[in-house]
């Protein structure tokens, strides 16, 4: 239970290490953990580096070492420690209320008592309350040992910065620890990744590796080791191109981004050419036409087996080799289009600063002459500003439309030389949708289904704006988002600022280890890292435990704004789980990236209502790459269908948006207060305020990726597309001289697949009403999610893990009823606030 702030609670310390209790094994020194530990004398405002104590494995050892400890512990007296450096030494103590939760820290000692002076639950390394004297924890604990099932089973561990684990008040038993200098390490860990240059040295390794592994394939007789050794080719280019990947957008160091962006364009080239390598495809067929071997297959097996098949035939495997090199051609040319197109999406525009007026000037970056803008500044309140920036942000760029027309052309042409009709046929192959026919009926019928809707949302819209720009009241695109939320705020007094206290990082990240928790068995702990492991001192690195199952796998959390960092959340796969050739597991590492505010001095981070449910669904991919345990890392966790990788982390914004599961952590960083429900009812509400427009937009975007990843050539340009396209199914004007599509960044990574985002939500949708409505806290439908949609990875058809966890087979009606079903107002609600 949290403590009101301030409160000063004395709890019995329990910590005269001397007092082991019978069952606990006797302290044993972690290597590289313990080392000199100078003693703090009564009063000092610091660590004086006078005695030392060594910890060592002899019995003796330890005893002299409790008995010193106990001497310091009794020697403190609001006692201040100072954060040190890595050769220095910091003492911090924890206290446990009676359920075994970390109460405090920032402890004044005094004998055998401890006065907690700053109070808050479990906490990963993002603390709810405003940053504490002593921000890293260096002590022994004995806490239940990971992975055992029986109660009472313990063992003793280190507790690491910002890590809390469970203990029974009492059990608490603490010695001082030191930590030595740790050696130099690479990203992520990767030895070699200590600098740019390591790149090409893990890239040559992998190559290396990859070329036996082609020789062993092709001299194996077809059996399940061929499936094997294929995956463990994906791997060893996976493990650096798919890090490199990450690298490349947001390492600070310049260096790192251009060896990452080598390694991924090297690592892309060699694997366009394995897929048409004739002899390596050889050895897969031999085994897909061996019925015997195949009927001996378990599921999982034959599906990968079946997705490298498929790979070979969409890269053009079946092919003369004069056709199969124009298709490796055309694979790496068009890498390179989607590296240059994805860079100039968000390349600013700049305009003289005498073409606008000198009233709104202050609104852009000054360069000079010039005035730079970099984005389409949707939350201005002067509409002037607003369509400005749209109209310059959004101007024309002939060497991106270029780019963009190569782009879609060069898709078409490897899409017919491989055999299909279009670039949207062979992308949906494997997906929920499985063809565009699917998908172009799905946009339709909701579209139809929205059209009244959104005609009723944009004449709100227009009255609003009638009413705060009188001489100036069309509907234009720039003012979507802008009266949208007038709209929000105005009927459901919604202001971000009044919530943002109570969402503070730590609190937050409090509230998804209790969700996980009673939902999966799952805890979040925070990990030491090493030097040089991460690429940012405010990155965090959280390990994932489950109860009985033990460690699962790591999520680096890089959360925080910095410059040349791309303002964008996301989900990255690092390494993929797989079992490993010796029986081990290999554990996923993936990397959570968002773009929240630094904290201000004196206070935590404060999320918005919106930056907390992007969190919960980044938080989502994360689960599905950890309960993905697939045995193959070609398929594992997010390695699946498009239109069902969405599922899990816009489900998780369903479980951000219940009352409930709020309720559990969102107190006020300075009073403790909970948020009320009613505010947590009208946050929900003024969610559907306009949503219907909102949801119009996507279906706009989704129909013109469509368009222009189908039949080719193309009966227009794709800004004479966007013209046509907007005007039709969004229903707002088209701007003359914009060229929107120019910064559709998702025509990168989601060609063809836009769509996804709309089906996946109203998959979300089915299993949030059918199976968490009712209880978001359900063990048993929490293991069933788990056992269902998250531990196959991509190792099943998408459609087979939907029926599984609904129970039936959806269509394209019901996929359609589930997103229009959202935007009804919860009558309660409604009619309070009204």
């Amino acid at each position: 239970m949290l403590m009101e702030m301030g409160q000063h609670h004395e709890i019995q310390w329990k910590c005269s290490v001397g007092s082991i209790r019978p069952g606990f094994p006797s302290h044993r020194r972690v290597p590289g953990e313990c080392g000199h530990v100078p003693a703090v004398r009564k009063g000092h405002g610091g660590l004086i580096q006078e005695e030392q104590l060594r910890f060592s494995n002899d019995s003796e050892g330890d005893r002299r070492a409790r008995r010193q400890r106990k001497g310091l512990c009794q020697s403190f007296s609001e006692t201040k420690l100072f954060p040190q450096t890595q050769t220095s030494w910091i003492l911090e103590a924890e206290a446990f209320d009676s359920d075994g939760l970390a109460l405090g820290s920032a402890l004044s000692l005094s004998g055998a008592h401890v006065s907690i002076k700053r109070c808050y639950p479990f906490l990963c390394p993002f603390p709810a309350s405003p940053p504490l004297a002593v921000p890293s924890v260096r002590c022994w604990c004995r806490a239940p040992a990971l992975g055992q099932r029986r109660r009472g089973s313990h063992a003793a561990h280190t507790l690491l910065p910002g890590r809390y684990s469970r203990v029974s008040r009492g059990r608490l038993l603490m010695c001082v620890q030191g930590i030595n200098r740790l050696p130099e390490r690479g990203l992520f860990g990767v030895p070699e990744l200590s600098c740019p240059e390591g790149f090409q040295e893990a890239q040559n390794k992998a190559l290396q590796e990859s070329e036996e592994l082609v020789q062993k394939a092709c001299s194996t007789p077809p059996g399940p080791e061929t499936v094997m050794i294929f995956d463990q080719l994906s791997d060893s280019l996976c493990r650096v191109a798919d890090l490199a990947d990450f690298v490349k957008v947001a390492h600070p160091d310049f260096a790192f981004r251009e060896a990452a962006e080598e390694a991924c364009r090297n690592i892309g080239t060699v694997v366009e050419k394995l897929n048409t390598d004739v002899e390596l495809c050889q050895s897969l067929r031999r085994l897909l036409a061996d019925e015997t071997v195949m009927s001996s297959l378990d599921p999982e097996t034959r599906r990968v087996a079946e997705l490298f098949m498929f790979d070979f035939e969409i890269s053009g495997i079946h092919l003369d080799e004069e056709k199969r090199k124009k298709a490796v051609d055309l694979n790496v040319r068009i890498l390179d289009l989607c590296n240059e197109f994805l860079i100039g999406t968000h390349i600013p525009n700049k305009i003289d600063k005498h073409v606008l007026p000198e009233h709104i000037r202050y609104n852009f970056t000054a360069e000079g002459n010039y005035l730079r803008v970099a984005g389409l500044h949707a939350d201005c309140p002067d509409d002037l500003v607003r369509e400005a920036a749209y109209k310059i942000f959004l101007h024309s760029n002939s060497q991106q439309l270029a780019r963009l027309e190569e782009l879609l052309v060069s898709r078409n042409s490897l899409a017919q030389l491989v055999g299909y009709d279009t670039f949207a046929h062979r992308a949906l192959q494997g997906t929920m949708a499985k063809n565009p026919e699917t998908v172009r009926q799905f946009l339709e019928k909701l579209s139809e289904q929205l059209s009244k809707r959104t005609q009723k949302d944009f004449e709100m819209m227009t009255k609003m704006k009638t009413k705060l720009n009188p001489h100036n009241s069309m509907l234009m695109p720039w003012d979507h988002p802008y009266y949208s939320g007038v709209l929000r705020a105005e009927r459901y007094n919604i202001d971000p600022g009044l919530y943002c206290p109570f969402f503070s990082l730590g609190a937050c990240m409090e509230g998804l280890n209790s969700l996980f928790s009673q939902l999966l068995g799952i805890s979040l702990y925070a990990e030491q890292t090493k030097r040089g492991e991460i690429w940012s001192e405010d990155v965090r690195k959280l390990a994932v435990v489950h109860e009985t199952e033990g460690l699962l796998g790591y999520i680096y959390c890089d959360f925080f704004q910095r410059p040349d960092k791309p303002h964008q959340d996301c989900h990255f796969t690092v390494r993929g789980g797989r079992l490993k050739e010796n029986g081990e597991y290999q554990l996923p590492v993936v990397v959570l990236m968002l773009s929240l505010p630094n904290s201000a001095r004196g206070a935590p981070t404060l999320l918005s209502p919106g930056m907390m449910e992007n969190l919960f669904h980044e938080m989502g991919h994360a689960m599905h790459s950890m309960l993905g345990r697939t045995r193959y890392q070609h398929v594992t966790g997010t390695r699946c269908a498009t239109d069902f990788a969405e599922v899990p982390s816009i489900l998780m914004e369903y479980f951000a948006n219940d009352y409930r599961v709020v309720n559990q952590f969102a107190r006020h960083y300075k009073t403790g207060q909970p948020l009320p429900k009613n505010m947590v009812s009208r946050l929900c509400e003024s969610k559907k305020v306009c949503a219907a427009a909102d949801m119009q937009l996507q279906v706009f975007y989704a129909v013109l990726d469509q368009i222009y990843h189908g039949k080719h050539p193309l009966k227009k340009s794709t800004t004479e597309i966007l013209k046509e396209t907007q005007e039709k199914v969004y229903g707002l004007p088209y701007v003359p001289n914009t060229a929107w599509q120019l910064r559709f960044s998702h025509l990168v990574g989601y060609g063809a697949k836009y769509y996804s985002y709309l089906m996946s939500r109203a998959v979300a949708s089915m299993v949030w009403k059918q199976c968490f409505a009712q209880n978001p806290f359900d063990r048993a439908m929490g293991e069933r999610y788990r056992r269902e949609m998250l531990a196959h990875g991509g190792g099943k058809e998408p459609m087979l893990m939907v029926q599984g966890m609904l129970q039936k087979s959806p269509s394209v009606e019901d996929f359609v009823d589930a997103l229009v079903s959202d935007l009804d107002h919860d009558f309660e609600t409604f009619i309070m606030d009204s």
